[in-house]
Formats: structure tokens, C-alpha cells, sequence
């Protein structure tokens, strides 16, 4: 790093991230950016509002059919106590999960929880596996940031091929915009993984072979034969809720006794090796910092608890050395491969053919859009 270290005295966001900005009070642009957008949160009762004209518009929808809409389930704090919610609100939602291979027996567990409490039918997809791993292989090799892309892409294009098959309109997002996913340094989440052009250009770039099987979307799906020809879109019911994931948690363990994963997406062992030492050993990023922050500007947990937490290592002893054997056998990387991975110069996005562009002029006018709704619903 070219700058001395320095960390935000409001969250525990630091100068690992190379592109952090401080003001004169010592606050970082994070959670400044964070608190000047919270203008725009809708208040309690107007979320309410918001939640029963959905809940209205689904049951409507789903008249006459098995099923309301479209619900994703990981096994994760988040999905899981939406499906609660869901369920609380009237609606009949399908649960879809999409096993890409990694799943711990944690998470298997927690989801055979919810769905046997809450009495839903659940849809499991089980990916290709000689595809994700070629795909997952591929972007290790080309020495980029976002390495979860691969299951990320097929999870959100199995969510619409689900509720195309099914007639089903809107599929539920665990999006937590406002609590925790509310502060993340654009460095570290690296490229939006709904790009097919990228995914398609680092596979092949890294010798990658066929791709038959593997769910995926392009450009025309993502904008307009999913939304505007098959009317499917999804919803963030969060966005209109006080949600609270630490109250969330001790609900879900006192109800059905869910196992916590003690780390965010930690019910993947890939996200969990990615996240926790793929991320820090060769960029320096340490994603705990974005969600914990999170936490912190959202009201949930203290700075002095962050702070508690990152003084702790990611794994504990002996853990690492066993995700890391599991992880390379089933990628079929050899010792010596995984070596040169990890020493090899890191690389953007851009080296690799994208979208980025057009998806970047798309984001900024959405994201425009959005605060003019959501500025006039404040005043309505």
C-alpha cells in the first residue's frame, strides 16, 4: 500500500481498500455514503404499506395456482428468516435451491429445518459439476477478484428458468441492502457476476472446455424477455422491513434449531475458503470489514464488537488446512498448480472481454430511478 494504514473511527472499513476516502472528522466514505442515502430508506410504516400492496399483488397472481411466488433458500440466516416471513405474510411460496456442489452439511440441515416447519415444497437443482468446476477452475486461473461468479450467474438464472416452468412472476430476494450488505468496497466484490460475455470470455481465455449444461442468461434475458416478455422480476422485501440479523438469528435458533455458520455465506465451503482465504492471502481483502460495518452503521452491533471479531483468525485451528486439501482435490488443482495461483500478478475485469459499459450506464440510470421513486413515495 502507497498510504499509511488508517482505519474509520465510525466503522472498521481501512485502507486495504485501496480506494477508501476519509474527511477531516476521520469517517469514511462507506459509511458517510451509507447515512446520506438512508433518506431515501422508506420509514416502518411506510414499508408496511409497501408490503401489503405486494402481498396483495402476489396472492392475486398466484390465484389458482400451487404457489404465490418463487422463494431461493441457502440454509443462511437471511433466506431462512424470510421464509418465515413469507410464510407469516399468507403467501404460498415454492423454495428452489440450487446445490452447485458445495454445500456443507450445515447447511443441508438448516434447510431440511425450514421447510419441514413451514411445511413447503422445495425444488433442488443440482448444477453440472464437470462445468462448474471447469468455470470455477477458470477463474482462479485468471487471477480475478470475484471467483464466486460462476455460482452466483447460475443461481440468479435458475431462479427464472424456476418461475418460467412454474407461471410464477416474482422470485423473493434475501437482498439486505439496508443492514447487512449496506457497505462494500467496489475493490473487493470485483465484476457483477451477470455478465455471460465475461463469464464466457474467461473460460475460454483459460482453456475451458464446452459449456452445455451450465444455467446462464445474456444481456436480452437479463433486461427484457425476463422482465418485460415473461413479467418475472424480483422483489426485496428487506428493503421495506426493520430487519434486525441478529434478532433474526435467535429466532431461527429458538424456533428451529438452526445451526449459525459463524461467518457470512459460510453455508458454501467455496464461498467460505474464497471469502476467507483466497481473498486475503493473495489481495489483502478481508471481507469481514464490509459486513461488519454493515453491522455497525445499521445499528446491530458495536464497533468494540467488530473489532473483537477481526482480532480473531478466519479459521479455526486446523480448519483451513482441511478446506484447503478438499478444495484443490475437487478442483483438481495439484499443490504446485495452487501455488502459481496464488503467486500469480492479480488481474481486473477488464482484462477479459465484458459488458461492463453497457451494464454500468444501465446501473447508473436504475439507480436514478429508484431514488426519484423512492422520493416520491416518501412524499405520497
Amino acid at each position: 500500500m502507497d498510504k499509511a494504514y488508517r482505519m474509520c473511527v465510525r466503522c472498521v472499513m481501512d485502507t486495504t481498500d485501496p480506494d477508501i476516502e476519509f474527511d477531516e472528522n476521520g469517517y469514511c466514505n462507506h459509511c458517510r455514503g451509507h447515512f446520506s442515502r438512508l433518506r431515501y430508506r422508506p420509514t416502518a410504516e411506510q414499508g408496511l404499506v409497501a408490503i401489503e400492496k405486494l402481498v396483495a399483488k402476489l396472492k392475486a397472481e398466484g390465484r389458482g395456482k400451487d404457489y404465490d411466488c418463487l422463494l431461493g433458500l441457502s440454509g443462511g440466516c437471511d433466506s431462512s428468516y424470510l421464509a418465515f416471513k413469507v410464510v407469516e405474510l399468507g403467501l404460498r411460496p415454492l423454495t428452489l435451491h440450487f446445490d452447485s456442489g458445495w454445500n456443507s452439511e450445515l447447511s443441508a440441515q438448516n434447510i431440511e429445518r425450514v421447510v419441514k416447519f413451514l411445511n413447503l415444497d422445495l425444488f433442488t437443482i443440482v448444477c453440472d459439476w464437470e462445468e462448474m468446476r471447469d468455470l470455477q477452475r477458470s477463474f482462479f486461473l485468471a487471477s480475478l477478484v470475484n471467483c464466486d461468479i460462476p455460482q452466483d450467474h447460475a443461481f440468479i438464472a435458475t431462479l427464472n428458468q424456476v418461475a418460467t416452468k412454474h407461471g410464477l412472476r416474482h422470485w423473493i430476494s434475501g437482498h439486505d441492502y439496508w443492514g447487512s450488505e449496506c457497505i462494500m468496497a467496489s475493490a473487493w466484490r470485483g465484476y457483477d457476476s451477470c455478465d455471460w460475455r465475461h463469464i464466457k470470455g474467461v473460460h475460454r481465455a483459460m482453456g475451458g472446455k464446452k459449456l452445455t449444461a451450465y444455467p446462464h442468461y445474456n444481456w436480452f434475458d437479463l433486461f427484457i424477455y425476463y422482465p418485460w416478455i415473461r413479467g418475472i422480476r424480483p422483489v426485496n422485501l428487506f428493503d421495506n422491513m426493520q430487519y434486525n440479523k441478529m434478532d433474526a438469528k435467535e429466532f431461527l435458533k429458538k424456533t428451529i434449531q438452526w445451526k449459525d455458520y459463524t461467518g457470512k455465506h459460510n453455508e458454501s465451503i467455496f464461498t467460505r475458503f474464497f471469502q476467507a482465504y483466497y481473498l486475503p492471502t493473495k489481495f489483502g481483502y478481508d471481507k469481514r470489514k464490509c459486513h461488519l460495518s454493515s453491522l455497525i452503521v445499521s445499528g446491530q452491533i458495536t464497533r468494540a464488537d467488530a473489532l473483537k471479531e477481526l482480532a480473531h483468525d478466519f479459521y479455526q485451528a486446523g480448519q483451513l488446512e482441511e478446506d484447503l486439501d478438499f478444495v484443490l482435490k475437487k478442483l483438481g488443482f495439484s499443490s504446485q498448480e495452487w501455488a502459481q495461483i496464488m503467486a500469480a500478478p492479480p488481474k481486473s475485469f477488464l482484462d477479459y472481454p465484458s459488458n461492463h459499459r453497457l451494464l454500468k450506464l444501465q446501473q447508473d440510470f436504475r439507480r436514478a430511478g429508484s431514488r426519484v421513486k423512492s422520493a416520491l413515495f416518501r412524499r405520497s
